[in-house]
């Protein structure tokens, strides 16, 4: 589903003003502390990766699959990418001033999730930002879908927000975008920031 999935979201963020400005937001938040590398951990084909970049972050991409680094390797070949998994980072201790989970903690079953969130933490700067993205279920509780590339979860935002916290994030701004024409639900976005 690699290549086929790499080509439905080639250029999903020109229509999609809502989640530019959320990205915006965390590349803002992430500059003035001049702190260094940004990681987007399941970056796939690294268009956000690629977008980050554009805002002026020294940035690069991890993914589990090697088809998906390949591809981001092809598309933007000036940019950093490798394989790796977002719960057992090949870093150092406070490595990164900032991490994007585009919409890739989505396909982490539920109890894994404090485990991601620990390794987030370990890898973060203090002060460092985390900024996901994610399918939000409206009130309902976590639950899972089937997903072009595999088996997904939608989350409530709030207990998505408790879990992070209890790794000790604090909440910085949440957004929430209904879906549009085609989309099937609706997106969450949360800016968390690490402990100083």
């Amino acid at each position: 589903m690699a290549v086929p999935y790499a080509e439905f979201v080639r250029n999903e963020l020109d229509d999609l003003p809502l989640d530019r400005a959320v990205l915006a937001a965390f590349a803002d938040s992430v500059r003035p502390d001049d702190a260094g590398l940004v990681a987007e951990l399941g970056c796939g084909p690294g268009r956000v990766t690629a977008h980050l970049r554009n805002l002026g972050l020294n940035i690069f991409g991890v993914d589990l699959s090697p088809v998906m680094i390949d591809l981001a390797r092809e598309a933007y070949p000036d940019l950093r990418f490798e394989v790796g998994s977002m719960d057992a980072l090949d870093l150092a201790d406070g490595a990164l001033a900032g991490i994007v989970s585009w919409y890739s903690l989505i396909h982490t079953p539920p109890r894994e999730i404090p485990s991601y969130f620990e390794e987030f933490r370990r890898v973060l700067a203090p002060g460092g930002y985390l900024l996901l993205g994610f399918f939000e279920s409206e009130g309902g509780p976590v639950e899972e879908f089937d997903h072009r590339v595999a088996p997904a979860y939608q989350w409530p935002i709030d207990e998505l927000a408790g879990l992070a916290r209890a790794a000790e994030f604090t909440e910085v701004g949440r957004m929430l975008r209904e879906p549009r024409e085609g989309e099937g639900r609706r997106r969450g976005h949360l800016l968390m920031r690490g402990k100083l």
